[in-house]
């Protein structure tokens, strides 16, 4: 019994990374009709520059938190205005727009190389008190925690920021109909770029919270993104709360099948789903219509 609640709330913790990850796919694709693959190198970064604001310049982490999100925030709008909108006013094939976003994840993968350096770097503990007994059953890392709870509430907060106010409803419209959106007097442009720029926040988010259990690495991502995709077709590609749920699903199962049968399947089980899900059930979960124009 101990050890099965263990790997539940890691699976769960694990399941919530994924879960941002995912949310991060699901937004662009339903804002742009676009997929991307840099949303784990951003993860990546954004645990790099975390560790920088709160390690190395020695900044509370609640700033060090909101820094990196802002950050990255800003670096996600640049990215589709700078790239994504430049490619798109050419009149470029959509397989192209897709290979420059696997192109900017290959930078910012090597541009972390070049300024961290390729050894894993030790993420000071953020609390006094390291660890958390739970239920006085088991001990728990208290990260885990506060990275459970803080996803928990993000989530919170996009689902009310995008169906409770002017902004994400405006989102929401631009994404089902740009051309309805903008007669109606909503800067489609605007939107899409903010979209792309929460995105990449969700991914620094996830990075700055996983960085204190896993270490960071210029590789931290890059299996993590994967399994997030996985997670988001899982759920319902395009679907805000399938990604969710297809995290917290790939995230459980994952640690389940590691710690009951063995960790060489933990990596396995994630591609072995997405395949299933794709023949079975390829519009997920939530019932998300298949991508059609990619």
């Amino acid at each position: 019994m101990i050890k099965l609640l263990t790997l539940l709330v890691s699976g769960l913790m694990l399941g919530c990374i994924y879960g941002l990850i995912a949310l991060g796919y699901s937004l662009i694709y339903k804002a742009s009709g676009l997929l991307s693959f840099v949303q784990g190198d951003i993860m990546t970064l954004g645990a790099f520059m975390g560790l920088t604001f709160y390690s190395v310049l020695g900044l509370p982490f609640a700033l060090s938190f909101v820094l990196t999100i802002f950050a990255a925030f800003v670096l996600g709008v640049i990215f589709q205005k700078g790239v994504i909108q430049k490619l798109l006013n050419r009149n470029v094939l959509a397989i192209y727009i897709v290979l420059a976003t696997i192109a900017v994840s290959y930078i910012v993968q090597n541009g972390t190389q070049i300024i961290w350096g390729t050894v894993t770097l030790y993420f000071p503990s953020i609390f006094r008190r390291p660890t958390v007994n739970l239920l006085g059953i088991i001990t728990v890392q208290t990260e885990v925690i506060m990275c459970v709870i803080l996803s928990s509430v993000m989530m919170f907060l996009l689902h009310f920021f995008m169906t409770r106010t002017k902004l994400g409803t405006a989102m929401r419209a631009s994404s089902m109909d740009s051309g309805a959106a903008e007669s109606c007097g909503i800067d489609v442009s605007l939107t899409t770029g903010i979209t792309w720029g929460v995105s990449a926040g969700l991914a620094a988010l996830a990075g700055i919270l996983v960085g204190p259990i896993y270490g960071v690495y210029c590789t931290l991502g890059s299996t993590i993104g994967r399994k997030g995709f996985s997670g988001a077709v899982i759920g319902g590609y395009g679907n805000m709360y399938g990604a969710m749920i297809g995290g917290l699903i790939l995230g459980v199962t994952e640690i389940l099948v590691g710690g009951f049968l063995s960790s060489q399947y933990k990596n396995l089980i994630a591609y072995i789903l997405l395949i299933l899900f794709l023949f079975v059930k390829p519009t997920g979960i939530m019932n998300e219509s298949a991508i059609q124009d990619v």
